[in-house]
């Protein structure tokens, strides 16, 4: 017969004569430390799998007031969106009534404030236009505009401007101002939608910021042939034309090219 194994374990407190023996079995002492262990291992697994769940749940009131942050600025932009669109919608209206808008880039600080009164462009009845290639004599429009920048050449103290601005509404169609050939058609940072029309006598006409272009590069057109309609691409802050007239490479005026009686 297997004889029983204890651990014994005396206690002994200072100042005192007695002390106090604590007997256990030996297979129960194993099932203490056996039994501590698992509990110990259980404890530690439910640290690790809960702590995220409880760290993640003590934000939560936090997140709430985000939330609830978020919400009232994305109300806001909401509210300015509308406002913004509603502004648009009225400045449409009066660019519409007007033909454009004439009003000037800002002048920089310090600068007297240029005055200017806006000057009419409109075609004189019906043109009849003539055949063949010939020089710019034609004005590119028949609906009213307002010119509002002319013609600034380079080495001023303004910034260069080769040709001049004719404010039209949307959509109005541009025709060529001679017969010629199309040298180039695109898209370009500047200029926008653009027509370039290549003529006799070294001359050339640029047409741009137009919204839709109705030629290709090459072909050849005549005068008074609807090229493109007016928009505002390109750098533009209303639907324009912008005309130029070319000699040899160089700016012209287009009001001076033009001839007299085909000028508004």
């Amino acid at each position: 017969m297997k004889k029983t194994r204890y651990l014994t374990v005396m206690v002994h407190r200072d100042g005192s004569l007695d002390s106090r023996t604590i007997r256990a079995p030996m297979w129960l002492v194993r099932v203490t430390i056996v039994t501590a262990a698992v509990v110990g291992a259980v404890l530690v697994s439910l640290l690790a799998v809960y702590g995220p769940i409880v760290r993640a749940a003590a934000q939560v009131p936090f997140l709430k007031r985000e939330v609830a942050r978020l919400d009232s600025e994305n109300r806001q932009v909401r509210q300015l969106a509308r406002a913004l669109a509603s502004m648009e919608q009225r400045y449409s209206l009066v660019r519409g009534m007007l033909g454009g808008s004439v009003i000037a880039d800002r002048a920089p600080l310090g600068e007297v404030l240029p005055t200017a009164h806006p000057v009419l462009a409109q075609a004189t009845g019906v043109t009849r236009y003539a055949a063949g290639s010939f020089p710019p004599r034609y004005w590119p429009l028949d609906e009213p505009g307002v010119i509002t920048r002319g013609q600034v050449g380079a080495g001023g103290t303004d910034e260069s401007h080769p040709g001049i601005d004719i404010a039209v509404p949307m959509g109005t169609p541009i025709r060529a101002s001679a017969g010629g050939d199309v040298e180039d058609a695109g898209r370009d940072p500047e200029y926008g939608l653009y027509v370039l029309i290549r003529h006799p006598e070294g001359y050339e006409t640029m047409y741009g910021h137009a919204a839709r272009l109705l030629v290709t590069r090459g072909v050849a057109v005549s005068a008074g042939q609807v090229i493109a309609l007016s928009g505002s691409t390109g750098r533009s802050t209303a639907p324009h034309l912008h005309f130029e007239v070319r000699r040899e490479g160089r700016s012209v005026d287009p009001r001076t090219a033009i001839n007299r009686e085909a000028q508004p």
